[in-house]
């Protein structure tokens, strides 16, 4: 039976998780791969905790584009005697309590209603979305999730003095589910960053947020459940993020998630929910949020330079099934595409390789490749063990960077999250056919 996940906005979607792909092997180091159970009585779901959405929402609707302005702005970030400071020093080294906590940073949270506007049927539709966010800067930079603002046409911010501004959006990444937008306005409380790093299973969180767009400004507490638990969303992007217990609902995304040094660490983008029988136990308090330091340079990038700079070496990969390795075909990333003038081109990669190895880690699946290659800077080497036509060879691609816009959606990006979620054609590996 077929996993399902449940898109909460509101109103229902159900999609289809992609079919077991033969990723058997060994996993990386702090990888815990998500195991789902279904019975037919009860569907686990994963849920976006986006937007409360009301009204009919059909296809379409128009993001709302703007431009950053270019002045010089200042990200805070802690400092503890574990943490690096790269920007301006904020003295964070006593823990506080939950209450401390949401003192500090309460009016650092921001409530955000986006309008949707679409042609159903004829009739022109408009409809209204809630979701959370907060304060990055003191001159009106406002880091949420991508679909809290996906498809809007206006997009406003409420302070929690009850001040209301219009925003524009300056960029977003959608394969991360990050957006920045930028109001007009000044000295504003911004948060500060934290190392996410250093977190430890059973840490304190909290999370300040506007549940179900009504409770706004709501605290809720909890601990770090897990570290780089694997999360596939429906779009097909598998995401590594905090499990955590804080209770995560719908219109809590794009909040922020503090440790008890006051410092964001996460971003809360989504949930588990469940639905069943009479009788059977709901599940509950099992949410998720974004890493910041995996997305922390990607959003100095849209603040500093309108554009997003992402590791690159010009692949798209997907997994070797269970069935192809049955054949003795090695498990690992193979080789879908490989893009002309690449750094993989350029290293000798070939349609049909299958990546075993990357130094010393070894790869099973496409998502393995995948995670290695974002971690990386350009100029990092790596030292590839690949499968070919029966015999193991050793290539070294350098990674390169790729600039992408911080207003467009990244088509290579989708291109690559749906070719990891296909299966390899066993027979074109001995009969020499392309995929």
């Amino acid at each position: 039976m077929d996993d399902k996940y449940e898109q909460d906005n509101g109103y229902s979607a159900v999609y289809t998780a992609p079919q077991s792909s033969g990723c058997t092997g060994p996993e990386p180091e702090k990888k815990q791969k998500k195991s789902v159970q279904l019975t037919m009585s009860k569907v686990i779901a994963l849920a976006l905790c986006c937007s409360l959405v009301g009204g009919i929402l059909g296809a379409g609707g128009v993001a709302l584009l703007g431009g950053g302005e270019k002045d010089s702005t200042t990200i805070l970030e802690g400092e503890r005697p574990s943490s690096a400071i790269t920007v301006a020093q904020i003295d964070t080294s006593r823990e506080m309590t939950p209450a401390e906590v949401y003192a500090q940073n309460v009016n650092s949270t921001v409530g955000i209603t986006t309008s949707v506007t679409t042609n159903f049927w004829g009739y022109q539709t408009t409809a209204a979305a809630s979701g959370s966010g907060f304060i990055l800067t003191e001159d009106g930079y406002i880091l949420t999730n991508f679909h809290v603002i996906e498809d809007s046409n206006s997009v406003t911010v409420t302070a929690y003095d009850g001040t209301t501004y219009d925003a524009t959006v300056v960029g977003y990444d959608e394969s991360n589910d990050i957006a920045v937008l930028k109001v007009e306005a000044e000295g504003l409380t911004p948060v500060v960053l934290g190392d996410s790093d250093d977190l430890n299973v059973g840490d304190t969180v909290v999370a300040i947020g506007n549940p179900l767009g009504e409770l706004t400004f709501s605290l809720t507490s909890g601990v770090v459940s897990a570290l780089d638990r694997e999360v596939t969303m429906s779009s097909g992007v598998t995401m590594d993020l905090i499990q955590t217990d804080c209770a995560i609902n719908s219109g809590n995304s794009g909040g922020a998630l503090f440790n008890l040094y006051g410092e964001v660490i996460g971003i809360t983008n989504a949930k588990y929910s469940g639905s069943g029988s009479s009788g059977q136990a709901s599940i509950d308090n099992i949410g998720f949020a974004i890493p910041i330091n995996s997305v922390r340079n990607i959003v100095e990038s849209i603040i500093e330079n309108g554009y997003i700079v992402k590791p690159y070496i010009g692949v798209s990969v997907t997994d070797v099934s269970a069935e192809t390795q049955s054949y003795g075909l090695p498990q690992g990333a193979a080789v879908k595409e490989v893009t002309e003038g690449s750094p993989a081109e350029q290293a000798g990669l070939q349609v049909n390789d299958i990546i075993t190895r990357v130094g010393d880690t070894e790869i099973t699946c496409s998502d393995d490749l995948v995670s290695l290659v974002k971690e990386c800077q350009a100029g990092d080497e790596l030292v590839m063990q690949v499968y070919r036509s029966g015999e193991t060879l050793e290539l070294t691609v350098t990674v390169a960077e790729k600039q992408q816009s911080a207003l467009e959606v990244d088509d290579e990006s989708q291109k690559s999250a749906q070719s990891n979620s296909q299966m390899i054609n066993p027979w074109q590996f001995f009969f020499g056919g392309q995929s």
